[in-house]
């Protein structure tokens, strides 16, 4: 099979205004970025807000491997495979990071003959959107230290400032990190560091504001740091607020390109999964309701962090109701799920894979907690065998969850069918009853509580003195009712990534809990996750080159 660049390559890319005519864009509510990408009006949503909304459809998936188990290809292909059956469809997913980019995951653009295109442009700066982020952030850095430098007249207490520098590399070398040296002259001695853009409060504020107004409230509700006084301090008070705005004009806009057969896609926003709330824009979503009958979006990693935090934080928050979810499996996920080496997944063992499906179970209740009907999307690899699918459909029947086998990535549209099928007969027969999993009333330990015991299956959870220092100050900030974003491991139900299938009875440990005001979340830390990435010991930026024709190698 050609390589996914190569697939890229060899389709003729319909003209972007087309594409925007397909779901009713004329050409003056589209921003030219470039022949293939454009940045879409907001007053769109003003034009539209009669139209009847669309069908929302989630994608989220089992607990992975490191390879990843398709959602984005799933997402992608669904949509694609939705039009084939003459339904009006578009795809709203996240924009990619450069750190996985250039670490260990690679693109996220899709896959095969389920891609998002341009993959290159998309997967490398795209429209600048995570650059303004990346300038946003640092601008407030450097006032809030240009501020204490020239008086301090909001008395900041220099050991309190909670507002670290971000880029969007992963660099584990800049995690902790003194700046200000070298003499009065540089400004004063600080010890900060170094995040990853998409883990920053300002990418999370991107992806959920629902308009310019909406962008400044919240952009100016950032808890920066703490007085001498220790009494929280905005970035409201600084006056920076405008020059944010600015510096984000362009990027609250969502971006519109096309899938490899030429369907609209609308790519908006990165905030990390298990660092942040991983989700595409509540802007572009919402579009994506008005364009179309049904509008697939995705949620990073699996059940217990992007789609807990889709339901519990952007469905909350901007008042979404889905109508199913598709939780995206794969026999070699849950043959490691049943304690087969990383190495030997691709081999035959069905009785493995049954076992693994303990994992799988997990998620499809975490589905139905939140009212919402689950689909099994089984991405098909080429080493799966006759027998093990047969096994997992009927494993899957046995839980009452409709199943369908996707050959979307080797296939396209087409090799989607049998999934759109399913997802749309279930939308038809067993209408959705969303519901959040906790009151925002409760106490923040309550809420965590809630989440470790129904979610992850745990069966305690421990604060570290860090986090009940931290507990107390954000509710003497009045900041107790905000949701919850757990930062946690992808690889694992539980904290420890080692732990494969669905362990119970666990301990989850809280290490610190950080306040986004500005957002409308406290982040609560688990176990040892870092807000800085490190690159693995041969990063995928080892294998990317330019070429002399201008074509771009080793992307994927």
């Amino acid at each position: 099979m050609k390589s996914d660049i190569e697939i890229a390559r060899s389709i003729q890319l319909r003209p972007i205004v087309d594409v925007a005519a397909d779901v009713g864009l004329t050409e003056d509510e589209i921003d030219y970025y470039g022949r293939n990408k454009a940045k879409i009006h907001l007053n769109v949503l003003d034009r539209l807000s009669e139209r009847p909304e669309g069908k929302l459809i989630l994608v989220t998936g089992m607990t992975p491997t490191p390879a990843g188990e398709g959602k984005t290809v799933t997402s992608i292909g669904l949509s694609q495979a939705l039009c084939k059956l003459g339904k009006k469809s578009i795809v709203c997913i996240r924009e990619p990071s450069l750190g996985p980019v250039f670490g260990i995951k690679g693109g996220a653009a899709g896959g095969g003959f389920a891609q998002v295109l341009p993959m290159d442009e998309i997967n490398l700066h795209f429209t600048g959107d995570i650059h303004a982020v990346t300038s946003a952030h640092n601008l407030l850095s450097a006032i809030i230290d240009n501020h204490i430098n020239h008086g301090n007249e909001l008395n900041i207490d220099r050991s309190r400032v909670m507002w670290p520098r971000v880029m969007d590399i992963a660099d584990r070398q800049l995690r902790t990190v003194v700046v200000g040296l070298g003499g009065r002259a540089n400004g004063f001695p600080q010890e900060t560091g170094f995040i990853i853009t998409v883990a920053s409060e300002i990418m999370a504020i991107l992806a959920l504001s629902e308009n310019l107004k909406d962008l400044r409230t919240r952009l100016s509700n950032i808890l920066v740091a703490y007085n001498k006084e220790r009494k929280p301090v905005f970035a409201r008070d600084l006056g920076v607020v405008g020059s944010l705005m600015v510096l984000l004009k362009e990027a609250v806009k969502p971006n519109l390109v096309q899938t490899l057969e030429g369907t609209p896609a609308l790519i908006h926003c990165g905030p990390f999964a298990n660092i942040a709330h991983g989700c595409s824009s509540v802007i572009s979503t919402k579009m994506g309701l008005k364009l179309a009958d049904y509008c697939v979006t995705e949620a990073g990693f699996g059940t217990d962090l992007g789609a807990e935090k889709f339901f519990d934080i952007k469905c909350r928050t901007a008042g979404l109701s889905p109508a199913a979810a598709v939780i995206v499996a794969s026999i070699r996920a849950l043959k490691m799920h049943g304690g087969v080496p990383l190495a030997q997944v691709t081999e035959p063992n069905s009785d493995a894979m049954l076992k693994g499906c303990v994992n799988l179970r997990v998620h499809v209740q975490n589905i139905r907690k939140f009212g919402v009907p689950a689909v099994v999307a089984i991405n098909r690899f080429p080493h799966d065998t006759e027998e093990e699918i047969a096994a997992l459909v009927d494993y899957c029947a046995d839980q009452n969850v409709p199943a369908a086998v996707s050959e979307v990535c080797a296939k396209g549209g087409e090799g989607g069918a049998s999934l759109a099928e399913a997802v749309l007969k279930t939308i038809g027969e067993r209408p959705a009853q969303f519901a959040a999993l906790y009151n925002c009333q409760l106490p923040i330990r309550d809420k965590i509580t809630r989440i470790a015991k129904e979610i992850y299956r745990a069966g305690d959870v421990v604060f570290a003195a860090r986090a009940e220092h931290s507990l107390k100050r954000i509710e003497n900030a009045g900041l107790s009712e905000l949701p919850i974003c757990m930062a946690k491991t992808q690889s694992s139900l539980t904290e420890d990534k080692s732990k494969l299938g669905a362990p119970t009875g666990w301990t989850l440990h809280i290490e610190d809990l950080l306040p986004r005001a500005g957002a409308g979340f406290i982040v609560a830390i688990t176990g040892d996750i870092m807000l800085m990435p490190g690159l693995p010991k041969a990063p995928s930026a080892m294998k990317i080159d330019l070429l002399e024709s201008g074509e771009i190698e080793g992307l994927f």
